[in-house]
């Protein structure tokens, strides 16, 4: 499996991620510049974390209409994988590829430290490698980080099932505890805690590499 990193100006968890499916899953990985136009011979997209373009008017907002997006969001309708984290979540929202915002911390306070999540679904193509309703350890680091919908969305995120984790001691407001959430087709998942930050032991926890052998099994298989 042949994975994208796009790298944004402002960026700085795409190193993460890119060591992350190098070093953790051991699959191929390669550096994509938001300028490119062009995803042929991907398998799977990742979005990293950080402040593209310096997180001006709302995060992700002008990251999610640079170049390489379209192939993105083409990448996205033909069923492909698509994740991204954190700063790469706040883009999968501008670009509607998932529903909700991401709004500013209930406490307007930059957050950074290790969360309980909780797998409330573990039939996705990210979280088959893990056991339902077990909790992780996972960082965070976000500013605007907590997850908003209406009513009318968070029923339907509910009745589909596209709830996939959940925090243990909510620490931004998410409304019903939201961390994370996949489209209703199931192939892209976006969510604010950094699996890529929790890889290995020396990281403080092992936790994340799961979702990337998620990924894996669901190409290789097509388990989802």
């Amino acid at each position: 499996m042949k994975f994208a990193v796009i790298v944004f100006p402002g960026s700085n968890c795409d190193d993460d991620l890119f060591y992350a499916i190098r070093d953790g899953l051991h699959e191929q990985v390669a550096f994509v510049s938001y300028t490119e136009t062009s995803l042929d011979g991907f398998d799977g997209v990742l979005l990293p974390g950080g402040f593209s373009y310096g997180d001006y008017l709302r995060s992700g907002a002008i990251a999610s209409l640079s170049p390489i997006m379209n192939e993105v969001r083409r990448f996205a309708d033909e069923g492909k994988l698509v994740f991204g984290t954190c700063n790469g979540f706040q883009m999968l929202t501008e670009m509607n590829l998932l529903p909700g915002a991401l709004i500013r911390n209930k406490k307007i306070k930059f957050i950074c430290k290790p969360v309980s999540l909780k797998i409330v679904n573990n039939q996705t193509s990210f979280t088959t490698d893990y056991k339902d309703q077990t909790l992780i350890e996972l960082p965070i680091a976000h500013g605007e980080g907590s997850y908003y919908c209406d009513d009318k969305t968070l029923v339907k995120l509910k009745k589909n099932k596209q709830i996939v984790f959940r925090y243990e001691d909510n620490p931004n407001g998410s409304i019903d505890d939201i961390a994370g959430i996949v489209n209703e087709r199931g192939n892209v998942l976006g969510m604010m805690p950094h699996p890529e930050r929790a890889i290995e032991t020396l990281l403080g926890s092992t936790d994340g590499l799961d979702l990337f052998k998620s990924m894996l099994t669901t190409h290789t298989e097509g388990v989802r």
